[in-house]
């Protein structure tokens, strides 16, 4: 029988195993020749001394090798071990059942719960919605918080940035969204944090309770690259539960330190570094994610949170700058207002949400004016006020200010624990600027 016919009936390409060869190894990039791979390709690295294996993304490539950055740390393979091309690529599995579910970046459980079988297989890596393809943001999403509710009114599909130095309460206020959201699917994904956050996330901040909720995990102990597609993992869990209908909460913590995993990544490959050592890289990689979140035509939407720590308090540093350029909104935390015992401590002169003009009524859009002006000349004034340097009947505005102050404070303070019904919001905020 011709050999051609042979291969036909067989139905196999190739009967031979493809693989390449590690030439060079450090902790960070691993140097290889031998297959004809392209950027963005994924490959199986296999031990020949204890046949460990680790995956890896090819990085960069040159004429005749390539280079590759491992999902895992390194130690214990060397020169000589085998390549393989992983024909799955970076694909996972999603469904229902990741719902209830703490998982790492690749969907593998970290619970203890058992397997999770998905139903479906999604890229992790995909191209945000098309500009033309988005609908647009004309209804409120609720997340239980009065300050953000009655002050920052977001809508849903937008995207929103929680904007705090280390220590003022992100975690605290993560909790209280994810709780207090009006969203029948909620994604968090916790990317480089400590590991004892984790837990703690879950039992204080969520109550224990993880229904409709997928929690998507990659500690600040896992590789850099762990750290950085878990976002975009996360991100594709959220898409799927889109493209089914649902209105989906995504949360993530945080952008720092995705960013900051780009910058090792980066760095390691020789990028040239920028603005706090960040590479250019880490600078356009913010768009490819947070431009996958909003609302599409046809779908549902994501309605998505990105928390960015701001490190020093300083609102200048480079991924706060960009993020804020990305962003439809920023909700800035103060440290001066945890001082004062306000808590969330949601800064509203320095926060805004910018759709919020078009998805509430006027009577609201008056109050929100209101309430930020008399706020305003309280802060303006306070040394004034503080030291009896201010004489009453001077300035009537400044009179209804003092006044309404103890109510405006009490307004903007909420327990951890308690959610805050939107229009319940909203009636107080009217009532208390009428």
């Amino acid at each position: 029988m011709p050999l051609k016919a042979l291969r036909s009936r067989l139905g196999i390409e190739k009967l031979t195993t493809v693989f390449g060869t590690v030439t060079k190894i450090s902790p960070t990039v691993i140097m290889a020749e031998g297959l004809h791979v392209s950027i963005g390709d994924t490959v199986l690295m296999v031990s020949e001394v204890n046949g460990a294996e680790a995956l890896g993304m090819v990085s960069e490539v040159e004429r005749n090798r390539f280079f590759i950055t491992p999902f895992r740390f390194v130690e214990g393979f060397r020169a000589g071990d085998k390549v393989y091309p992983n024909q799955s690529g970076m694909m996972i599995e999603v469904g229902e059942a990741l719902l209830g579910r703490v998982v790492d970046p690749f969907m593998n459980p970290i619970d203890g719960k058992g397997a999770i079988n998905g139903t479906h297989l999604e890229s992790i890596i995909k191209a945000p919605i098309a500009a033309m393809k988005r609908g647009m943001i004309d209804e409120p999403f609720s997340v239980g918080v009065k300050t953000i509710d009655g002050l920052l009114t977001c809508g849903k599909g937008q995207k929103l940035g929680i904007f705090a130095g280390s220590g003022v309460g992100k975690s605290t206020l993560m909790g209280m969204i994810v709780r207090g959201a009006d969203a029948p699917i909620k994604v968090v994904a916790l990317i480089g944090e400590r590991g004892r956050e984790v837990p703690e996330f879950i039992e204080k901040s969520l109550g224990g309770n993880l229904e409709n909720t997928v929690l998507v995990v990659a500690t600040s102990d896992d590789s850099p690259l762990m750290r950085k597609y878990g976002a975009f993992s996360a991100m594709s869990v959220a898409e799927y539960f889109k493209a089914q209908g649902h209105d989906v909460l995504f949360m993530m913590d945080s952008v720092t330190r995705f960013a900051m995993a780009q910058r090792e990544i980066g760095l390691a490959l020789g990028e040239p570094p920028t603005s706090k050592g960040y590479p250019p890289s880490s600078l356009t990689l913010l768009p490819q994610l947070m431009e996958r979140a909003g609302k599409e035509e046809g779908n549902g939407s994501i309605t998505a949170f990105f928390t960015v720590l701001v490190e020093g308090d300083d609102m200048s540093d480079p991924i706060a700058d960009q993020s804020r350029s990305i962003l439809d909104g920023h909700i800035v935390l103060s440290r001066e207002l945890t001082d004062f015992g306000i808590y969330p401590p949601i800064h509203i002169l320095n926060s805004a949400s910018r759709v919020m003009n078009d998805i509430i009524t006027p009577e609201h859009l008056a109050a929100v004016r209101r309430f930020r002006r008399l706020y305003t000349l309280l802060k303006e004034n306070e040394m004034l006020i503080r030291i009896g340097a201010y004489v009453r009947g001077s300035d009537k505005e400044l009179d209804e200010a003092i006044a309404k102050k103890e109510k405006m404070e009490s307004f903007l303070s909420q327990e951890a624990m308690s959610i805050s019904g939107y229009q319940e919001s909203i009636d107080q905020m009217i009532e208390l600027m009428a």
